[in-house]
């Protein structure tokens, strides 16, 4: 989700990297669940998002649409995100306990948090986000360790490229003057990397081999229409 936001506002003034230091830890949370609470349609989910979370609570895309996940626009774009439940707006992951049900297997936004990420038009670099995390008092982690994702060299050209990727849709739907244009291209990409299923193993080789088929697709659609 694009953000037209001054960085000087909202971060340390720092731009870290894999291995830095920042301060993030806020010692297991200890109680604390004001981040799952009240979010409304910001936890977007990405494709990588929805294999963990298939594959670990063994359900399907649709069956996650009844009542875990929904739908939203997001810069011209259907994308999914975590639903919030209830009259206090709670994640629908969240346990009576006020804890995470799928912590192992929680979004990469979930992971990222009070990080962030600033794109520079290439790669990304991460950021300390000053007034989102309610803890205080909160000590010094590697990034790398803090986000607790395996391969995160190729987790991060991923999401590099899947950022890009949706940019790219982005321009092209803004050029559209064809409403039923943009609707088949929004189609494809939602059936491409969401609900056609993955199959259990390595999720960025059919990550990767998805991207290539959208980007054909696509492109001979623009032209046909």
């Amino acid at each position: 989700m694009r953000r037209e936001v001054n960085m000087k506002e909202i971060s340390d003034g720092k731009l870290y990297k894999a291995n830095d230091l920042v301060k993030a830890d806020c010692n297991d949370c200890q109680g604390c669940s004001a981040c799952c609470q009240q979010m409304g349609t910001s936890i977007i989910l990405d494709p990588l998002d929805l294999y963990r979370l298939t594959f670990g609570l063994h359900q399907k895309f649709e069956q996650l649409l009844a009542d875990k996940i929904e739908l939203n626009v997001v810069d011209g774009i259907i994308l999914p995100n975590l639903k919030m439940s209830g009259v206090e707006e709670k994640c629908a992951f969240l346990n009576n306990e006020g804890r995470c049900s799928i912590h192992t297997i929680r979004p990469g936004v979930c992971r990222l948090f009070p990080l962030g990420r600033y794109y520079d038009g290439e790669s990304f670099q991460y950021f300390l986000q000053i007034h989102e995390c309610k803890k205080e008092n909160r000590t010094k982690v590697k990034v790398k360790k803090w986000i607790d994702t395996p391969d995160l060299k190729k987790n991060e050209k991923y999401i590099s490229d899947w950022h890009y990727f949706l940019k790219d849709i982005q321009k092209l739907l803004l050029e559209f003057q064809n409403d039923e244009k943009a609707k088949k291209i929004n189609m494809l990409i939602l059936q491409t990397f969401f609900l056609e299923p993955y199959h259990q193993g390595e999720f960025y080789v059919q990550f990767y081999e998805r991207l290539e088929k959208i980007k054909a697709s696509i492109q001979l659609l623009a032209r046909r229409m």
